[in-house]
C-alpha cells in the first residue's frame, strides 16, 4: 500500500516538474481546477477562496463529477481522502465515517448542506441530484459555524444557478442489472436579474443480489425527484434564492448474507420507502459595512422501513419503523465585507425545531416465540411448561419526539502581512424529549408436565407510557493561525485546533427489547432493563488538532493539499447489540478514542487536455478507554472506520480535427479502501481492496456519450458485517457494472 502511494505521488510530481514552466501564466479552462468564482454568490459563511483557509478540504467541479458519475454524496465520497460512505442495505442507512469518527445509527458525524440549506435528518442524505455544480468536503470539526452533527466535517453541494447558466440539459443512462436513469432540467432568465430552473429525474434498477428463498432480486429500487430553483439579485446588493424539492423512493434493499450458509435467504418482506419535501429560502443584503443573510428551511420526511429482522428463512420476527417528521431551521448571519488585510468578522444566531412521530412494532412469529420465550421459560421451570396462546403477537412501540435548539456564534480573524489569526466560539443548547408508549396484549397456558393437564392460563397486558427529557449545552471554540509564505503565490500553511460535538439522543430501537424483557420478567425469567439507562445516550465530543497546507504552482496547473491531524474523542458513540438473543441495537458511549493520521491530495494538468488526480487518507483510530463489562478493548482499532482510502485518476482528451467542440476523452481510475475491522475485538476485518474503473467519452458542443465501467475486475469484497440474534451477517459489495450515459446540453 505504501509503495503504491509513493509511486503514484512520484509520478505526479515528475509530470509537474518536467512540464514547460513558460506556461505558468496560462489561463486554465479545463474546469477541474478548484474554480470558486461562484462562492461569492452562493456561499454565506465561507470565504471566497477556501484554499486560503485553515481547513482540510476537497472540491469537486462539475466536469470531474460528470466524468466519475458523481450524483450523490455516496459516490462523491470516493474522491475525498478519509471520507467513507459505504452501501449499508438501503438509502435509510446513510452512515458516514471520517477520520475514525462515525456510527451506524441515529445522528450523523458529518453535516450536509444543499445550496446553503442544512439537511436535518441523515435518512435524507442518500439521494441522487442532477446538475451538481460543485461538491465541497471540509474535514475536521465545523461546529463553530454550522452547529450540530458536524464533528467529523461538512459536505456542501451547490447546484447550477439560473443566473449564471441558461439552457436545457437532459440525461439518459443505462447500465448493468436493469439500471436506467432519465432526467431533464431547464434554466432560463425570466427577467434580467430573475432566474428560474426546473429539473426532474427518474431512476430504477432491477437489482444485483438475489434472495435465494424466493428467487427474487432483493435490492431493486425506483426513485423520482424534482426541484425548482428561483433566484433574484439586483445592483443594490440584494440576493434571494428559493429552492423547493421533493423526492419519492421505493426500494427492497438489505442483501445480507448469513455467514453460516453463505446465502442471502430470508422469508419475509423487506423494503424501504421514503417521501421527502424540502423548501429553503436564502436572503442576503450587502450593506455598506457588512452583509446580512438569512437561511430558512422547512423539511418533511415520511419513511417506512420494514424488515425480516432475523434475515433467515425461519419465522422469528419482523420490524416496521414508520415515521413522519417535520423540521424548521433558521439561521441569521452578519459578516463584514471580506478584506485581504485587517479585521474580518462573522456573527450569527441559529435555531431549529424538529418533531417526529414513529410507530415501531415488532411482530413475533412461531419460531421466534419458541426460541425466545417458550424454550427459556421451559428450561427454567420444566415441571410446568408453557405454550403461547397464538403463534404470533405484537410488541407495539409508539413515539413522539419534539426537540429544539438555539445557538449563538462568532468568528473573528485578523490579517497582517503573511499571517492570519482566526478564533471563533459557539454557545449551543439543545433540548430533546421522547414520549413513548409500549403495548402488548397476549397470553399463554401453563401445563403440568407429568400429566399434561392445564395448570393455569395467564394473560399479559402491558401498556407502559412515559416521557424522557435530555438537555445538552456545549461550548465549541476554534482557533487557527495561517501563513502565506510567499506573497502573490497561492500557498497556505495552517495550524488549527477546534472542538466538535455530535448530538446525543434516544435509542428508540431498544424499546422492543425493553418490552420483551418486561414480558419475560412477568414470567420469572430474563433481565430487567432500566429504560432511561438503556435508551438514552450522551453527546460525543472531540478536540481536533491539525497542521496542513494548500499549495499551487505552474499557474494553478498543479494543486496539492497535505495535512496531519490528531483527534481526542470523549464519550465516543458506538452502536452495539445488547447481550443475548435480543431484537434491537443501541447506541452507547464507549469511553475514549484517539484518531491520528494524514491526508494528501494532488491534481496536475500538464495541458488543458490531460488531468491527473490522486487523494489518499490514512487514519489510525483506537480505543483508549472502553470496557463493556466483559472485555477491555484498550488499544483495539475502532470498528467500521477504514484505515486507508485512495482515489487515483488519469484522463486524456483529444480534439477531433482540431475542433475544441469535438473531444474524445479516455479516463481510468482506481478506488481503494481498507482495512476495515468489523468488531471491537478486531477478530474480523475486510482487507484492503481496490476497484478499477474506466470511461470513454465522445463530446460535441451539445451532447456527450460516455461508455463507462466500475469494478472492471469484479473484485469480491464486503461492505458491512453485523450480528443479529447471535447470527453473523455480511453484505457483499457491488460487482462489475457497465453502462452508457448520454448527456444533452442545449445552451
Amino acid at each position: 500500500m505504501k509503495k503504491l502511494f509513493w509511486i503514484i505521488t512520484a509520478c505526479l510530481w515528475t509530470v509537474a516538474a518536467t512540464a514547460n514552466s513558460e506556461t505558468a501564466g496560462v489561463n486554465i479552462s479545463h474546469g477541474d481546477t478548484l474554480s470558486l468564482g461562484e462562492v461569492t454568490v452562493t456561499a454565506i459563511k465561507q470565504s471566497s477562496d477556501l484554499r486560503t483557509q485553515a481547513t482540510a478540504l476537497t472540491v469537486i467541479g462539475r466536469q470531474e463529477a460528470e466524468r466519475n458519475q458523481v450524483l450523490s454524496v455516496k459516490t462523491a465520497s470516493d474522491l475525498v481522502p478519509n471520507l467513507f460512505i459505504p452501501d449499508y442495505g438501503s438509502r435509510m442507512t446513510s452512515t458516514i465515517y471520517v477520520r475514525g469518527i462515525g456510527t451506524r445509527i441515529d445522528q450523523p458525524a458529518v453535516g450536509l448542506t444543499i445550496d446553503n440549506v442544512p439537511v436535518m435528518t441523515k435518512e435524507n442524505y442518500d439521494f441522487d441530484l442532477m446538475d451538481i455544480a460543485r461538491f465541497e468536503a471540509l474535514r475536521g470539526p465545523q461546529n463553530t459555524l454550522y452547529g450540530r452533527n458536524t464533528l467529523g466535517g461538512l459536505m456542501n453541494i451547490y447546484t447550477l444557478s439560473p443566473l449564471n447558466y441558461q439552457g436545457t440539459r437532459a440525461l439518459v443512462e443505462g447500465a448493468s442489472h436493469g439500471t436506467w436513469r432519465v432526467g431533464a432540467s431547464h434554466y432560463r432568465l425570466l427577467k434580467e436579474n430573475l432566474g428560474l430552473s426546473l429539473s426532474a429525474q427518474y431512476n430504477s434498477t432491477r437489482g444485483e443480489f438475489t434472495n435465494q428463498h424466493n428467487g427474487r432480486r432483493c435490492d431493486w429500487e425506483r426513485q423520482f425527484s424534482g426541484r425548482m430553483k428561483l433566484e433574484w439579485r439586483n445592483q443594490d446588493g440584494w440576493y434571494v434564492s428559493n429552492v423547493a424539492s421533493a423526492s419519492v423512493s421505493r426500494q427492497g434493499g438489505y442483501p445480507y448474507e448469513w455467514v453460516e450458509t453463505g446465502k442471502i435467504a430470508y422469508n419475509d418482506t423487506c423494503f424501504y420507502r421514503r417521501t421527502s419535501v424540502t423548501d429553503g429560502l436564502t436572503i442576503r443584503k450587502a450593506l455598506d459595512r457588512f452583509i446580512l443573510s438569512s437561511i430558512t428551511s422547512y423539511q418533511y420526511l415520511d419513511d417506512n422501513m420494514t424488515l425480516d429482522q432475523d434475515f433467515t428463512e425461519h419465522d422469528y420476527f419482523t420490524l416496521t419503523q414508520a415515521r413522519r417528521e417535520h423540521a424548521v431551521t433558521q439561521d441569521f448571519i452578519a459578516r463584514s465585507h471580506e478584506k485581504a488585510e485587517g479585521y474580518n468578522w462573522l456573527t450569527g444566531a441559529s435555531g431549529f425545531y424538529r418533531r417526529y412521530r414513529m410507530d415501531a412494532p415488532v411482530t413475533f412469529y412461531d419460531y421466534g416465540i419458541d426460541q425466545f420465550i417458550e424454550r427459556h421459560v421451559n428450561e427454567y421451570n420444566p415441571a410446568y411448561p408453557i405454550a403461547w396462546d397464538s403463534r404470533s403477537f405484537v410488541l407495539g412501540s409508539h413515539f413522539t419526539s419534539p426537540s429544539w435548539g438555539a445557538a449563538f456564534y462568532h468568528e473573528s480573524s485578523y490579517c497582517w502581512g503573511q499571517w492570519t489569526l482566526q478564533a471563533g466560539l459557539r454557545l449551543d443548547y439543545e433540548h430533546a424529549r421522547l414520549n413513548y408508549s409500549s403495548v402488548t396484549h397476549t397470553g399463554y397456558t401453563i401445563y403440568i408436565q407429568q400429566t399434561g393437564d392445564i395448570f393455569a392460563h395467564e394473560s399479559i397486558d402491558i401498556d407502559d407510557h412515559g416521557r424522557l427529557n435530555k438537555d445538552f449545552f456545549d461550548v465549541l471554540p476554534n482557533v487557527s493561525l495561517t501563513w502565506h509564505p510567499w506573497p502573490g503565490k497561492n500557498h497556505t500553511v495552517y495550524l488549527a485546533a477546534s472542538r466538535g460535538s455530535k448530538a446525543g439522543g434516544f435509542n428508540t430501537q431498544m424499546f422492543s427489547d425493553v418490552l420483551q424483557q418486561r414480558l419475560m420478567g412477568m414470567m420469572g425469567v430474563g433481565l430487567q432493563y432500566d429504560v432511561d439507562k438503556m435508551v438514552g445516550y450522551k453527546p460525543e465530543k472531540a478536540w481536533n488538532y491539525e497542521l496542513g497546507g494548500h499549495f499551487e504552482c505552474w499557474g494553478a496547473r498543479v494543486q496539492s493539499d497535505l495535512d496531519v491531524f490528531f483527534m481526542d474523542c470523549r464519550d465516543r458513540q458506538l452502536t452495539v447489540f445488547p447481550p443475548g438473543t435480543t431484537t434491537g441495537r443501541m447506541m452507547t458511549n464507549a469511553g475514549k478514542t484517539h484518531s491520528w493520521g494524514a491526508e494528501f491530495a494532488m491534481s496536475v494538468a500538464p495541458t488543458d487536455l490531460t488531468h491527473l488526480n490522486i487523494s489518499y487518507g490514512f487514519t489510525h483510530a483506537t480505543f483508549k478507554d472502553y470496557n463493556d463489562g466483559k472485555n477491555d478493548y484498550e488499544g483495539k482499532r475502532v470498528p467500521y472506520a477504514p484505515m486507508h482510502t485512495l482515489f487515483a485518476e488519469a484522463s486524456q482528451s483529444v480534439k477531433i480535427g482540431g475542433d475544441a467542440n469535438k473531444m474524445l476523452t479516455a479516463a481510468a481510475n482506481v478506488r481503494a479502501v481498507g482495512d476495515i475491522y468489523w468488531d471491537e475485538a478486531n477478530t474480523l476485518r475486510q482487507p484492503f481492496y481496490a476497484l478499477l474503473g474506466a470511461s470513454i467519452t465522445w463530446q460535441q458542443k451539445h451532447y456527450s456519450l460516455q461508455l463507462w465501467g466500475r469494478n472492471l475486475t469484479d473484485t469480491q469484497y464486503k461492505t458491512f458485517y453485523f450480528v443479529s440474534i447471535q447470527h453473523p451477517f455480511l453484505q457483499r459489495g457491488h460487482g462489475r457494472s457497465l453502462g452508457a450515459t448520454l448527456r444533452i446540453n442545449l445552451d
